[in-house]
């Protein structure tokens, strides 16, 4: 089984590297840009991208896992996959023009639904050409890893986000183009991904199949409620707090602001909390095809058991430092010239712990979901997530005109909590395993106190490295079976090593 779980880190490290250094250069637009533009232009910004992800599960509407399915069960049969290939491409190809044709077309009509000036109905449709390139490079990104081509999917991501940055910061700074440059930026990372797999996009004649797209299908849709539910769960809360009246404001903050600002200010915290959501997509990444290879194992339970052990604590322990240590950093006058994120944005500071729960949950919620998709019983994920944007629908009616920002983010943190229990609930039934639920739960109550201790009571650099010490400590007592392998798997090679030398 250590051999196995080698090999999903292998792949996950891969995929993890790539994704950090990714969304590592991308955030360094973010001081940019809450620099550079103004809070309302941060607020439209978020806003249209906040809609952007949630249009992006129409566009897909799941043919990502379709293919990743249809390819691997392909694959185990010996059996081509051109047609497996380019039948959700084409589907996905159509479809992305219709779409996005509507889109600039009725733009005026969606900045009005979103609570935005016509003005942006530039925006909106610049959003419409990316929707497009990205569906575009969807299942040719997803084949690479299929077939386990890591590196290549890395060097694209990584090629996409690098001009990305460099394109947005010359648009930003020597041209000023202010908020078009941003998004002007993003189409030329874009169209650099489409430009590197062009190749791959060469289809046979005959490769489209009316069939294979039904049946694929049949698989994929259930995804999309879905994927709107969890989109909703993660986004519903910038859409409602951008209707929050001005009284409310001043009444909340003590200062008068616009609702766009709002938005831009929750969007730029929010953002520190989306680090970690690259965690969990790294992990998935190579968590998906690892499972179904796996799944017909004899040790698949336990093998999957030690997976969400191993992967839950680590994000409960990732989330306790973020939570540590991100308000100090954003607070530092950085070579007394500039902040990460300027003052006027501090009011948002309190957010950060908050939010950092939400990934915790997600990455639980991860590891659940296996036991549906293995059993092809996907059509229960709609019901779970459709609870949790529910839940999270109603808190943030409720606590947002109550709390403003924090409404919001106790708001999506609950969401997350309810659709974990709920997959867990419906994974059970179909997929029993015994997790360790002791163990991760013990790691999280450690976390929570070490946090409130290290900024709440003791407030000071020294007790919070105390505190980061202290939680390596217990992780080194739940890691500890896979600390005494790995250490005997080097003395091993190091004695390899070593014999040469010593027959000399």
């Amino acid at each position: 089984m250590f051999s196995k779980l080698q090999a999903l880190l292998k792949d996950t490290s891969i995929y993890g590297v790539s994704t950090i250094l990714a969304r590592g250069l991308n955030y360094l637009l973010v001081p940019f840009y809450a620099n550079l533009l103004s809070a309302d232009d941060n607020g439209i910004q978020g806003l249209i991208y906040t809609n952007m992800a949630f249009a992006m599960i129409f566009y897909t509407y799941g043919m990502e896992q379709a293919y990743l399915k249809f390819a691997a069960d392909a694959a185990k049969r010996n059996e081509p996959t051109d047609t497996v290939f380019a039948t959700p491409f084409l589907s996905l190809l159509f479809t992305s023009t219709l779409f996005s044709t509507g889109i600039a077309l009725f733009a005026e009509s969606l900045c009005d639904a979103m609570s935005l000036d016509r003005s942006a109905a530039i925006y909106v449709r610049l959003g419409a050409l990316i929707l497009f390139l990205d569906t575009l490079i969807t299942i040719p990104m997803t084949r690479l890893r299929q077939e386990r081509r890591a590196a290549k999917f890395a060097l694209i991501r990584l090629s996409n986000v690098a001009a990305t940055v460099v394109c947005s910061l010359l648009f930003l700074i020597p041209l000023k183009l202010g908020l078009l440059g941003a998004f002007l930026g993003n189409i030329v990372g874009s169209l650099v991904s489409v430009v590197w797999l062009l190749p791959t996009m060469r289809l046979p004649r005959v490769a489209f199949s009316h069939a294979l797209l039904k049946e694929l299908l049949r698989y994929a849709l259930p995804f999309v409620p879905n994927g709107l539910a969890a989109a909703l769960i993660h986004f519903i809360d910038r859409n409602l707090l951008i209707r929050l009246s001005p009284e409310d404001i001043l009444r909340i903050y003590g200062q008068a602001m616009t609702a766009e600002a709002l938005v831009g200010i929750y969007m730029r915290i929010y953002a520190f909390s989306t680090l970690l959501q690259l965690v969990i997509q790294m992990f998935r990444f190579a968590w998906q095809p690892f499972f179904l290879q796996h799944a017909s194992d004899s040790d698949a339970k336990v093998l999957f058991s030690r997976v969400m052990t191993l992967s839950s604590i680590s994000m409960i322990f990732i989330a306790f430092v973020a939570a540590v240590f991100v308000p100090p950093l954003i607070q530092t006058h950085w070579f007394g010239r500039f902040y990460i994120l300027p003052p006027p944005f501090w009011i948002g500071l309190p957010l950060v712990p908050v939010l950092f729960l939400a990934p915790v949950f997600e990455m639980m919620n991860t590891n659940l979901a296996a036991g549906l998709m293995i059993e092809k019983k996907t059509e229960a994920l709609p019901i779970v997530t459709a609870i949790g944007a529910a839940i999270t629908f109603v808190l943030c009616l409720v606590l947002i005109p109550q709390l403003g920002m924090m409404g919001a983010a106790i708001s999506s943190v609950a969401g997350s909590l309810a659709m974990t229990i709920g997959t867990y609930v419906f994974s059970q039934r179909v997929y029993p395993n015994a997790f360790e639920w002791g163990k991760i739960g013990l790691a999280f109550a450690s976390a929570v106190l070490l946090w409130w201790v290290s900024t709440q009571v003791l407030v000071s650099l020294l007790w919070q490295a105390v505190g980061v010490v202290v939680f390596v400590g217990i992780l080194s007592i739940f890691f500890r079976r896979e600390i005494r392998m790995l250490a005997k798997r080097m003395l091993v090679r190091q004695t390899a090593l070593e014999k040469p030398s010593g027959s000399e």
